[in-house]
């Protein structure tokens, strides 16, 4: 029972760590701009096909003619030669190519952050002072756009992008607790994946509170009349921080496309998990998005358990929904939300 346990407390935070990262840039969107973004999903999907757009650049190649080798008419024949293979030479050519999803992380950051300006500066700021209803229905429509543009150019059918080599394997960690081996065996990619969400949840943590920058935009986060009479382009920031949320939402669909392929639907399909997070956590809170997306991702992977859904079938499907009712009807503002945000 133990090996069940610790397998779905894994699993969990598997989930809850793409939850979280998604949650955390809805909430640093909401408590910054007062938006209700439905196109954040659709930019954590394209932070996906930021990864599969570098692997497909690094693989493009060219044929050379080899004469050391023939076909069975003993012609010489052509080899598909990449490449950087031809720059680098094999190894260090290869060798880019097998690392090319952590790589995509330095060509998605530039590219999730000038979508996040275009997206805020084009349409979403004239939004601001509109209701949440509006708010909803635009970004959502926008969402809708962004996936039908990357059907066109990706097509409908999921693109295989894998880790590198060195993390394709498992991790045995029976060995590791007593338990017999080869009973929780664990991808390698999804303990990094959990490791790299804290790594950049820490990040934005220590961004907001120990940088001058930080605590001006919490600063007008609580008060923004105030900090906007102290002389200080709040507006400004607030876009700053709409692209950092961008970023945040990009590089982890980059970092999830070797656990879940990159699909034209894929931001759509956590988008409403997450908003649920959002909401569960506290609208405008950013602990308790983080918190909410773990304790809902550990939940559904307990759910999914066959021992759970033989007596309860379909409750994997609708968990988190079940434990959202529960919180919002005993904490109408979820686990840590703030007085006043959407009680208007």
């Amino acid at each position: 029972m133990m090996d069940a346990i610790l397998l779905q407390i894994l699993n969990g935070l598997d989930k809850g760590s793409a939850y979280a990262l998604i949650a955390l840039g809805l909430t640093l969107i909401f408590g910054t701009l007062g938006v209700v973004n439905f196109a954040h999903g659709a930019l954590f999907m394209i932070g996906a096909f930021c990864a599969v757009t570098l692997q497909r650049i690094l693989s493009l190649s060219f044929d050379v003619i080899d004469p050391t080798q023939t076909d069975f008419l003993g012609n010489p024949k052509k080899i598909h030669t990449t490449y950087l293979e031809s720059w680098l030479g094999p190894d260090i050519g290869n060798a880019i190519l097998d690392w090319s999803v952590p790589l995509a992380i330095i060509f998605a950051i530039p590219v999730m952050i000038l979508i996040g300006f275009a997206m805020e500066r084009g349409l979403i700021r004239h939004f601001y002072k509109r209701p949440h209803a509006d708010q909803i229905l635009v970004t959502f429509g926008l969402a809708i756009v962004l996936q039908e543009i990357v059907k066109y150019f990706y097509g409908a059918n999921p693109i295989p992008t894998p880790a590198p080599s060195a993390f394709r394997g498992s991790f045995d960690f029976g060995a590791i607790f007593g338990f017999d081996p080869n009973v929780i065996i664990y991808p390698y990619w999804r303990m990094v994946y959990f490791g790299f969400a804290a790594v950049i949840i820490a990040a934005v943590f220590a961004f907001l509170r120990f940088t001058t920058f930080g605590m001006v935009v919490r600063a007008g986060m609580a008060d923004r009349e105030t900090v906007g009479l102290l002389g200080i382009d709040i507006d400004k920031r607030f876009t700053l921080m709409f692209g950092l949320a961008a970023a945040v939402a990009g590089i982890a669909g980059v970092m999830y496309t070797p656990i879940n392929s990159p699909n034209y639907h894929m931001g759509m399909d956590f988008l409403v998990l997450s908003f649920v997070v959002v909401v569960v956590g506290g609208m405008g809170s950013l602990p308790g998005a983080v918190a909410a997306g773990f304790l809902l991702g550990i939940l559904e992977s307990f759910a999914s358990m066959n021992e759970i859904k033989s007596i309860i079938p379909g409750i994997d499907q609708i968990i988190i929904y079940l434990i959202a009712i529960v919180i919002l009807l005993t904490r109408p503002r979820g686990l840590m939300g703030r007085k006043g945000v959407m009680e208007e």
